[in-house]
């Protein structure tokens, strides 16, 4: 059987950042703003992300998902910006995208991301109703694309996120009915759902209710971003362990502690009635390198 290959980055960052009104910073933006200035633009740049996403083209996957935080502080024109990178990245059918804590970065603006990426968050069929709704659900190939938002408005300090009762119980019903559809399901999420030690202050609230979800019913690959680095964490699940993937920032420069730039490619097929699950990792080396990191079968 032909092997599907499934792409995956995260938490652009997307610079140079809009200069911001005075009365856009009454608010957590302007803690947010101050870190943007005096490091975080040397972190996050543009160059090393476009090097990336070329090198993630040329390997001709059959479909990318992305993971969140592709803004910074939230600002209207920060949506406008991310609108025009995602089209540059690919098209809404071959890109499937869940939002990060700072596309939701205050309240008030929640309604921006899904107004401004609409067609990137969108289930088949959804767009025909204009409504943004997760989780949601894309078949690709043999692959069921499970999108879910952790995206909530935080206070200063705080990066927390929540799915909330509603998509909890709507995965409980969703996943069953996948499973015996024989897809392989992956589930997009921002926050990982085990928190990394000294990240309490980031952590999924409900990871819990997740954990317990999936240990139930199951999915095949968990992805998420968030934290900025390379992990691989396996959760219980009701046949056996599940991977939970994170990538670093599509766009890090290698600075200190900080993981490079890198994106996962995920090899899919299915032999013998089995499902096989490679992992190919790319990205940049600490003296900025662009290659091959890593290559490992999952399942």
């Amino acid at each position: 059987m032909t092997s599907f290959l499934l792409a995956h980055l995260s938490d652009p960052h997307l610079g140079p950042m809009p200069q911001p009104r005075l009365r856009e910073l009454a608010s957590k933006r302007a803690i947010g703003y101050f870190n943007w200035r005096r490091k975080r633009h040397a972190v996050h740049r543009r160059d090393v992300l476009g090097e990336l996403v070329a090198d993630l083209q040329a390997q001709r996957p059959d479909h990318i998902a992305i993971t969140g935080d592709l803004v910074n502080i939230a600002l209207p024109l920060e949506f406008t910006a991310a609108r025009q990178w995602l089209e540059s990245v690919g098209t809404p059918h071959d890109v499937s995208l869940v939002p990060g804590n700072h596309d939701a970065y205050v309240g008030g603006i929640r309604d921006h991301f899904p107004t401004a990426w609409a067609d990137y968050l969108h289930g088949d069929g959804a767009a025909q109703t204009g409504e943004t709704i997760f989780p949601y659900l894309r078949r690709r190939g043999p692959l069921a694309l499970i999108g879910v938002s952790t995206a909530v408005p935080t206070a200063p300090f705080m990066a927390t996120g929540r799915l909330g009762h509603v998509q909890r119980a709507s995965l409980g019903r969703l996943l069953p009915k996948l499973a015996s559809e024989n897809l392989f399901r992956v589930l997009l999420i921002h926050h990982p759902p085990v928190t990394s030690p000294g990240r309490w202050a980031a952590r999924l609230r409900d990871s819990d209710e997740l954990l317990e979800l999936l240990s139930r019913y199951g999915v095949e690959l968990v992805l998420h971003g968030h934290d900025h680095r390379h992990a691989t964490v396996w959760l219980d699940g009701p046949r056996g362990r599940i991977p939970a993937i994170g990538v670093p920032s599509a766009s890090a420069f290698a600075m200190g502690h900080t993981h490079p730039a890198a994106y996962n490619l995920f090899s899919v097929a299915k032999e013998n009635g089995t499902w096989r699950c490679e992992q190919r990792v790319r990205g940049f080396t600490k003296d900025m390198m662009l290659g091959d990191i890593k290559q490992e079968k999952l399942i």
